[in-house]
């Protein structure tokens, strides 16, 4: 079982939510991380419970590839290599795919994928460089449930975290070959108390249904797990060496549905997630 004790791991989307306890959690368990969040006041909040515990910081937008790689390479050099990143950072924005402006959705894209992306495309010759010789090494990607079904007024962030999963199988069939001492795990959270529902921007929504309701605060009444949970659930599959791993009892829940019904799931499980339901 690998430890991650004495690790270098980069996390994004730290100042808040599963980020910052993963930064936690890790920084616990021995490891140094590197953390980076556009939310600077967040991430010196972050930087306060972390107290002594080794790390660094970074405020930018992960959406700027070069501070993205300006970061990695940064923590690469302060810390002596990388041995993992955790591509965390992530929004959503609520609307019909209809009624959704082009800015809107590609700036989730931009976050939820292409950030991604690039994530691994920087850090990937740091990991490979340190896990040269068998030693451990991560690269871990934040899909969703919603990366393995449909969900109205969510097509952004459908389409980021689908691409995400796709992007995360492909990585680790081809790493199993070339550097199989490299983990690389997809991460697909249930509902999570974290600030991505309660910050998402409010486009439209489907009709007939309140438009007045607070989209944040309901999503607060059905999630099931907090971020700490959620952290403990991924730092433990990354000790576990998992391919796959999923948070939550709406998700363990969903990922049977889908499997079950992969045409008709949205009549089953339509109403337990709160959306109008199809006949087809």
């Amino acid at each position: 079982m690998p430890e991650l004790k004495g690790k270098v791991i980069a996390v994004t989307g730290a100042g808040s939510g599963i980020g910052r306890a993963l930064a936690l959690g890790l920084a616990r368990r021995g490891a140094t991380v590197a953390l980076a969040d556009k939310d600077a006041a967040g991430l010196a909040e972050t930087a306060r419970l972390l107290g002594n515990y080794p790390h660094s910081l970074k405020a930018f937008d992960v959406t700027d590839h070069t501070a993205l790689k300006g970061w990695i390479d940064g923590a690469a050099a302060e810390f002596g290599g990388l041995d993992g990143i955790i591509n965390n950072a992530g929004l959503s924005v609520v609307a019909p795919f209809a009624d959704c402006p082009r800015e809107d959705f590609d700036r989730v894209m931009a976050v939820n994928f292409d950030a991604v992306v690039e994530g691994c495309r920087q850090a990937l010759p740091h990991v490979r460089a340190r896990a040269a010789g068998g030693k451990p090494g991560w690269i871990v990607n934040i899909s969703s449930v919603f990366g393995m079904m449909g969900y109205p007024t969510q097509s952004a962030y459908n389409a980021s975290k689908f691409a995400v999963r796709g992007l995360t199988e492909a990585l680790h069939l081809e790493l199993a070959v070339t550097d199989p001492s490299i983990n690389v795990i997809r991460v697909h959270p249930g509902g999570i108390k974290t600030n991505v529902a309660r910050n998402a921007k409010v486009i439209a929504t489907m009709p007939g249904t309140d438009s007045a309701l607070d989209n944040g605060e309901e999503f607060e009444k059905a999630a099931r797990t907090t971020p700490e949970q959620a952290a403990e659930t991924i730092i433990s599959g990354m000790e576990r060496g998992q391919h796959r791993v999923l948070i939550g009892p709406d998700a363990r829940f969903i990922d049977w549905m889908v499997r079950l019904f992969p045409v008709s799931y949205w009549k089953r499980i339509g109403a337990f997630l709160g959306g109008a339901s199809r006949n087809d």
